[in-house]
């Protein structure tokens, strides 16, 4: 295989001396073209408490190339005398318009303080364009419509960061998280919260919102979503979330998003130290590996965008208290409860279908067939694969995606300090490849230096990858993985 290659990249958004640091970064392909739209926090500095605006740059596909305009700063998309964080665009096909969705936080008020006074200070706000991304609407805060009464259960919530989805039906999907209080008396102050991933929807074009229920069982806080082809069963919602259990956590819903089955453990994705955002991208699987694929529901076929559009380092002491909403508090900031096995603190004891361990619990999902059929969607993730930091941001590919186990080790696309990172389906070449696009933080001391872009073929990814778990033999146990940070 010889060694691994990494993309040509491109940096978009570059911190200064002033102090200015650009984070959080998001990325959505829209016809025609497609255009390329990148977001990102401009933060006064890299803490997250001072956050500013929203900024984006707009890219034209030229001959196999991006071109890229200048950075913009988003003016609408901000409410008086709060901070704009966690841009999460989602794009309707049906309508043609592009909804940047953002959390807006009161003043300089921290995640932190928010989750151990239980008052939430961030506001839920979408802007929309209708001309690609050159104007935008005024702000719209959904707060009231779309969080109502669960308000006064939740600590705090954002959404994304990253890209949304439109599913087949035309349900619209916002990915967010909240910090649910899960007992609020202890001595006068706030006992227990959890962090727990859910997802926004629409089924009117945007005109309202409604939250979806949350994954109940495992702690998970930043995530992106998918559509995967579900075999007999029909497409299923994919969930792939942050969590401070070790591990990935992913959920599944066969009710568009309305609510989620009890999420599981990924073992073959490992999560930095501190956790870090990760991105999810589902596409259609290249024709010749479908063989087999009947009974599969196959909405990739009707357009390219079905998937992506319609759906010497060292870490930096702000690296983990210095992350967007969700960045840093998955692991130390419930109140009371500091993690797994806490004495104060019973998991729901194991039932039926479920199994328990140290770490959590888990549903038995069913499992692909031992037989492989083939699906028609595959699955790319981009995370930083250092274990004790954020370093090395690798992709990492699922010809199986419902399976946990069915991951590759990651093709490392920059070797450096990476944080958070975006990936985006931009459809065939015009040789036919299939291409993607990843935005990721980076540097070459902290991983918040810079917000890089690159593109990348279904081939590349391929030829890449480093090779993957061996099959679960008869102790039902995967091999072992180890990367150095």
């Amino acid at each position: 295989m010889g060694t691994p290659r990494v993309p040509a990249r491109t940096v978009l958004f570059q911190s200064e001396r002033s102090g200015l640091t650009y984070r959080v970064p998001a990325l959505l392909p829209v016809p025609p073209g497609p255009t390329l739209l990148a977001f990102a926090e401009q933060r006064l500095s890299p803490d997250d408490a001072h956050a500013h605006r929203l900024v984006q740059r707009r890219g034209t596909l030229a001959g196999g190339s991006v071109r890229w305009g200048a950075a913009l700063v988003l003016g609408t998309a901000a409410l008086e005398q709060h901070r704009s964080m966690n841009p999460c665009p989602v794009y309707d096909a049906r309508t043609g318009t592009v909804f940047l969705f953002f959390v807006a936080v009161r003043g300089q008020t921290p995640e932190a303080a928010q989750i151990a006074a239980g008052r939430n200070a961030a506001r839920l706000c979408c802007v929309t364009s209708r001309d690609a991304g050159r104007t935008w609407s005024g702000a719209r805060d959904l707060t009231a419509e779309a969080v109502g009464a669960a308000e006064r259960d939740w600590a705090t919530f954002a959404v994304g960061p990253g890209h949304g989805v439109q599913l087949p039906s035309g349900r619209l999907l916002v990915p967010a998280y909240t910090y649910r209080v899960d007992r609020r008396e202890c001595f006068g102050k706030i006992c227990r919260t959890s962090p727990h991933a859910f997802a926004f929807y629409s089924d009117d074009h945007g005109q309202t919102w409604r939250h979806g229920g949350l994954v109940s069982n495992l702690r998970s806080g930043e995530c992106q979503l998918a559509v995967v082809g579900g075999g007999r069963a029909g497409g299923v919602l994919y969930c792939n979330a942050r969590s401070p259990l070790g591990s990935r956590v992913q959920a599944l819903s066969t009710d568009e998003g309305t609510s989620f089955l009890p999420g599981e453990l990924v073992p073959t994705l490992a999560e930095t130290a501190r956790g870090c955002q990760g991105s999810i991208l589902g596409f259609p699987a290249p024709a010749s590996s479908r063989t087999g694929d009947e009974g599969w529901s196959v909405v990739s076929r009707k357009t390219p965008f079905a998937l992506s559009l319609c759906p010497g380092a060292r870490e930096s002491p702000e690296e983990g208290s210095g992350d967007t909403q969700g960045g840093g508090g998955l692991g130390k900031t419930d109140g009371c409860w500091d993690g797994p096995g806490d004495p104060g603190h019973r998991e729901p004891s194991a039932g039926p279908g479920f199994r328990a361990d140290r770490r959590g619990w888990a549903p038995q999902l069913p499992r692909p067939p031992a037989a492989p059929t083939q699906s028609p969607t595959w699955l790319l993730y981009s995370h930083p694969v250092g274990r004790r930091a954020r370093l090395h941001m690798g992709v990492h590919l699922n010809r199986s995606p419902l399976d946990p186990h069915g991951w590759t080790e990651p093709w490392v696309i920059y070797q450096g300090p990476s944080g958070y990172s975006d990936l985006a389906f931009i459809g065939p070449s015009p040789e036919g490849a299939l291409t993607f696009a990843c935005v990721y933080e980076s540097g070459v001391r902290v991983s918040y230096e810079e917000i890089a872009f690159c593109t990348f073929s279904l081939r590349q990814v391929l030829q890449n990858l480093l090779p993957g778990p061996e099959p679960r033999g008869l102790r039902g146990e995967p091999r072992a993985r180890c990367w150095p940070s």
